[in-house]
């Protein structure tokens, strides 16, 4: 019997699902993290191979007529050296059609069959990219850290440190959002200040702490933003407001002017009952906006196109639309 394979790779997880030109899910399988920025080589060719191996169970991989990866970190693979793990990956597999894609492309094609449309992903970092017969042909934004992902989870940590740091340096009230930011980065002795000594030091206490772990562990600051903006408070209302017009901005920056195709959100800063995402939706007001469900199943499907033609069933999954 004839199947393809999809693959979602992210930062922490990876799946796998084999399936059949009926979408029928014919086995499944996970495996660790797999973004080649985030671990070796090696490391992240060994755990697709894990999960697709899982996948694969009992069935022939010589049947397997496309695999489609879906990859955080896909531009790793532009160093030969690191391609040339990957391929000989496959090769091990028995593999012979393996197509590795941006992380994106796969969670656009898990929310929509459309060919042309955007993707708008926030989650530790940001980008938009426009997809044009469902591969991604432009980006906006994305430059990463230090040069942009505006809007993502990164973007608001980084806005709460700023907010708690101007908090304490003009005197004003340390309540709600600077008292979270301080607890959580110094411990609940962090927000017992009182003088105008005690603010200095514990500013520099903040800026010290933000400064001795990686950049984008900001995010994890993110989550406080989100509360103390359901709490009222104008300072994260600010912040959230400031977020959701950079993404929007963003998105229409990807499009064609007039384009009415649909934009496709991805991540954590977008999804659920993120108030960014809610004001996002708001900013694009008159398109088409649906939500990624779940990255397999995209990557699934565009390895069924592949192996199948475009008239392929979408592959259906438990619990997933």
């Amino acid at each position: 019997m004839s199947s393809a394979i999809g693959v979602d790779a992210g930062g922490t997880s990876t799946r796998a699902a084999l399936v059949d030109a009926a979408g029928v899910v014919l086995g499944t399988g996970r495996g660790g993290g797999a973004n080649p920025n985030a671990h070796t080589p090696e490391v992240a060719a060994g755990r697709i191979a894990d999960a697709i191996t899982a996948a694969l169970g009992a069935h022939d991989p010589g049947a397997v007529r496309a695999c489609v990866v879906g990859m955080a970190g896909v531009s790793k693979l532009s160093d030969p050296a690191v391609a040339a793990v990957f391929e000989s990956t496959w090769a091990r597999l028995g593999l012979t059609t393996v197509r590795v894609v941006a992380d994106a492309e796969v969670a656009y094609a898990s929310a929509t069959s459309a060919p042309d449309g955007t993707v708008l992903v926030a989650g530790t970092g940001s980008i938009a990219g426009r997809i044009r017969k469902r591969r991604l042909a432009g980006t906006a934004g994305g430059y990463g850290w230090l040069l942009g992902d505006e809007g993502s989870a990164f973007w608001l940590g980084r806005e709460a440190v700023r907010s708690t740091l101007e908090a304490l340096g003009r005197g004003l009230s340390l309540d709600g959002l600077p008292a979270a930011v301080l607890t959580a980065a110094l411990g609940p002795s962090g927000v017992d200040v009182r003088t105008d000594a005690e603010r200095l030091a514990a500013s520099r206490a903040l800026i010290t702490n933000a400064n001795a772990e990686a950049p984008v562990r900001l995010a994890r600051f993110a989550p406080l933003v989100s509360a103390a903006y359901d709490a009222g408070e104008p300072a994260a209302a600010g912040i959230v407001a400031r977020a959701a017009e950079l993404l929007v901005a963003n998105a229409l920056a990807a499009r064609e002017p007039g384009e009415s195709t649909p934009v496709v959100l991805v991540g954590s800063v977008l999804t659920g009952t993120s108030p960014v995402g809610a004001l996002v939706r708001r900013g694009l007001a008159g398109l088409e906006v649906l939500t990624s469900s779940d990255g397999v199943l995209g990557a699934a499907w565009l390895a069924a196109v592949d192996a199948f033609g475009e008239g392929v069933v979408r592959p259906v999954f438990p619990g997933i639309p």
